[in-house]
């Protein structure tokens, strides 16, 4: 009796099963790649048929009917025997439409379809990366607009520095991910199909096949790139198309991977500060043993993946290294693990950045308070040019000022009390002249922020909104 495994009794990547988004999931299975093996097969054979190769239009027909109908339980069985995955589907597939056996990867070698293959995949999957960067600027931009004018503690050093508002700070990490779509949308418009090419590259045995007519090996390279949707080829190759692509493809997921951790980490020390929250559901548990906790999981997740795919960007650029001359093999082991997990994870991680802006929760009571505590160190420069302007010595204005500063953060630091430095200020007769109430307007000291988040809007994020329309709105919400 066959015994029936139980899913849980094996290993399950937690990429696919917490992680990333069922479409980029689909993207990289089985079924997708080996369909899409099939496609090219049916497409070289086609292409050959119509530059004049004995190939009947039956054989194509037989071919298509079959290219849906994947049986792996024989591919596997093939496989057990013959050690190559790929003839082992050749063979699987050419049972299923046996008229067009004689014809299936006629001239080919296995780049030719695994290759081309690789380079579909992840140009679809960088294009949903890219959709996925839409919305993540999208819902950014949004928050950012809202809050354009609340003004906030800035950090340098995460030390208290000049005010900014929240709305800015959200538009400096919005630029990042912006600066990611471009570079990803680079990759996509740069990258090229393989091309059918041969062992090494030479198309040797196509041109054996088309008896030397050159014209027709590169009408049969065109048709096969055309058919998936590229415009050109690779102009030379070896058996596979250079590592470099994939290393430098995963590099750009790296650079979406930093931006998200930057993002995540920031988040993070503001929910330390109490000052914005990721979303927490009604129900949702922060700790086992502390019931009060309010943990931001989903930024430390993101950070979590992020630091993986960041890790990640050097294997590849190991294996483009240690390509010898026309090609190696010990680029396939390495190239199934880094290709598909780096997108699997940066997948997920904007579907959890998108879910964290889109569910925000800002607090400005809190950054009020925090306000409070420093503007009247901050308000100082200008008590001292109203101080100025009304008489003043500015030296000893300065001093003066320097001394009460002093006095009022060791209160703070020493006692624990509030800063009472304006208190001390308004006690000071050089300072009598001056109405240190109206320097407490922090929206005096934000500069240009509010309005460096309009353009930023309006010149940056508008023109993605609106080439991208139909990637806005794409769901995030997380299972677990």
């Amino acid at each position: 009796m066959r015994r029936v495994v139980d899913p849980f009794e094996r290993y399950q990547s937690p990429l696919v099963a917490r992680n990333a988004s069922e479409a980029m999931a689909r993207l990289f299975g089985d079924r997708h790649r080996i369909t899409i093996w099939r496609r090219l097969w049916i497409a070289l054979a086609d292409a050959e048929r119509k530059a004049g190769l004995k190939i009947t239009a039956r054989q194509i027909a037989d071919l298509k009917q079959g290219a849906e109908r994947i049986d792996f339980a024989a591919a596997a069985r093939y496989e057990k025997d013959l050690r190559h995955d790929v003839m082992a589907h050749l063979h699987a597939f050419a049972d299923q439409a046996p008229s067009a056996r004689p014809i299936l990867h006629l001239g080919a070698t296995s780049a030719d379809i695994v290759d081309n293959a690789d380079l579909i995949i992840m140009r679809d999957a960088l294009v949903l990366i890219r959709d996925w960067l839409v919305n993540v600027i999208d819902a950014l931009a949004v928050f950012a607009r809202t809050h354009r004018a609340l003004p906030t503690l800035g950090y340098t050093h995460f030390q208290p520095a000049q005010l900014t508002t929240v709305g800015k700070r959200a538009v400096l990490w919005c630029y990042d991910f912006v600066r990611d779509f471009e570079e990803v949308q680079w990759r996509l418009d740069h990258l090229k199909f393989r091309g059918v090419k041969g062992t090494t590259g030479t198309q040797a045995s196509f041109l054996e096949l088309f008896d030397g007519n050159e014209r027709a090996v590169d009408a049969v390279e065109k048709s096969v790139a055309r058919a998936f949707g590229f415009d050109a080829c690779e102009p030379v190759t070896g058996q596979t198309y250079s590592r470099k692509v994939d290393a430098q493809v995963v590099n750009t997921l790296a650079g979406t991977a930093a931006s998200v951790h930057k993002f995540a980490n920031d988040v993070r020390l503001l929910a330390h500060l109490k000052e914005i929250e990721e979303p927490f559901e009604t129900a949702q548990v922060g700790s086992s043993a502390m019931a009060y906790k309010r943990n931001p999981m989903r930024c430390e997740r993101a950070t979590g993946l992020a630091r993986f795919v960041i890790s990640l960007a050097n294997s590849p650029l190991q294996t483009a290294a240690e390509q010898w001359f026309e090609r190696t093999l010990d680029d396939s082991a390495n190239k199934r693990l880094t290709i598909p997990e780096s997108f699997l994870a940066t997948d997920g991680m904007l579907r959890i950045v998108t879910n964290v802006v889109r569910g925000l929760v800002v607090h400005p009571a809190v950054i009020g308070t925090h306000l409070d505590a420093e503007l009247p160190f901050m308000a100082t420069e200008n008590i001292l040019m109203a101080a100025v302007k009304a008489g003043g010595d500015r030296q000893e204005l300065h001093e003066r000022i320097r001394r009460h500063s002093q006095s009022a953060a060791r209160r703070v630091k020493d006692e624990g009390l509030p800063n009472d430095l304006l208190g001390r200020l308004a006690d000071d007769p050089a300072f009598r002249e001056v109405d240190i109430a109206a320097t407490l307007d922090a929206r005096q000291y934000v500069g240009r922020a509010p309005q460096q988040v309009d353009a930023f809007i309006r010149d940056m994020v508008n023109p993605i909104r609106r080439k991208h329309r139909a990637a806005l709105g794409m769901s995030a919400d997380l299972d677990v």
